[in-house]
């Protein structure tokens, strides 16, 4: 309180709130200025090539690996940050995909087709690579053994080689008594050549012979490889499983139908589409687990220390409706070790 031009000396009260208010004012200005010096956290970013699939329309095996993300607690956007690349099945991009990601220093590089994991082992030797492959990733020189992969890849094999033989039996069974079976694989390709003997090598304890049906390239000629089939008169047909065709997955399925050819398929999605059967690894549980490869990468894990991993699942997985349009009775034997019939 003023009086004339004397001003009241402020009681101890007074002081005491002032003097409270500029401690808290202090305070405040501390904490905001400690929390502004605080550097901000670095949030991962993975490069994700993949063979197939588009933007609108990744796959099921992309949606795998990111469901394997959020149970880990990954938030893309948030907490992490994927870069996708899709070939659409034209491996000839693949290489240019994975350059363009190690020169944009990614700290995981995730590559699926095998023209993929190469060009990301010559291309760094330094930045992590989970591959997911095919092949026997030993015997292709990606790794030096499963155990102890050695240099900076890892990751896992769908071991699709070496059901090779057990495919060759479920489809005799399915269809007693073939004789001919027309193999599709793309030419040229590291995984159809190699898909291909591994075929040849089972086929004579059978009493089967194969035909080779070769397409070419990103664009094959199903209409003339279907006709190849029948005209080498197949009694039923194995596709070996490649980007170029996994993107023509129906179209395969509505050829073999059209030309009453038993298709036995390396993964469960062409059954789906209308496919007889298939048999392979669980391929959902595949992709999931590549989320925790990276993972354990992102919290110091070394690939040279982190085993290649091999499925213990496996699909036997079979399309009624299929077999009744082929008009093919299934035993009821083969139907009960069937893990997914489609009706």
């Amino acid at each position: 309180m003023t009086i004339g031009n004397r001003q009241q000396p402020l009681g101890n009260g007074k002081k005491l709130k002032l003097l409270a208010y500029a401690l808290c004012a202090a305070l405040f200005a501390l904490c905001v200025s400690a929390e502004a010096q605080q550097p901000t956290a670095k949030v991962p970013r993975i490069g994700y090539v993949s063979g197939t699939g588009t933007i609108d329309k990744p796959g099921p095996n992309i949606e795998s690996f990111r469901q394997g993300l959020r149970d880990l607690g990954y938030v893309e956007g948030k907490n992490i940050l994927v870069e996708y690349r899709y070939a659409e099945g034209k491996n000839e991009l693949l290489p240019g995909f994975v350059t363009e990601l190690i020169q944009r220093k990614v700290d995981v590089v995730v590559v699926i087709a095998l023209p993929a994991i190469r060009a990301a082992k010559q291309a760094t030797k330094t930045i992590p690579i989970i591959m997911v492959t095919n092949v026997d990733p030993v015997a292709m020189g990606l790794v030096d053994s499963l155990a102890r992969p050695g240099g900076n890849i890892t990751g896992l094999t769908l071991l699709t080689r070496e059901l090779s033989g057990k495919r060759l039996e479920l489809l005799n069974e399915l269809v007693p008594g073939i004789a001919r079976v027309g193999i599709l694989w793309v030419a040229p390709s590291a995984t159809g050549d190699t898909g291909f003997k591994e075929y040849e090598a089972t086929a004579p304890a059978l009493k089967i012979q194969l035909q080779s049906i070769q397409v070419q390239g990103s664009n094959p000629d199903l209409e003339a490889a279907f006709r190849n089939a029948v005209k080498g008169r197949a009694s039923a047909l194995i596709t070996i499983r490649n980007p170029a065709l996994t993107r023509r997955t129906k179209r395969i399925v509505e050829l073999a139908i059209k030309n009453h050819l038993p298709s036995m398929f390396e993964s469960t999605d062409y059954v789906e589409a209308g496919g007889l059967v298939s048999y392979a690894a669980n391929f959902t549980e595949v992709f999931r687990r590549a989320a925790w490869y990276m993972d354990k990468v992102l919290k110091g894990a070394k690939p040279a220390d982190l085993p290649v991993e091999q499925p213990t699942k496996f699909e036997f997985a079979i399309n009624l409706k299929t077999a009744r349009a082929l008009n093919l009775n299934i035993p009821q034997s083969v139907l009960y070790r069937a893990d997914k019939v489609i009706k």
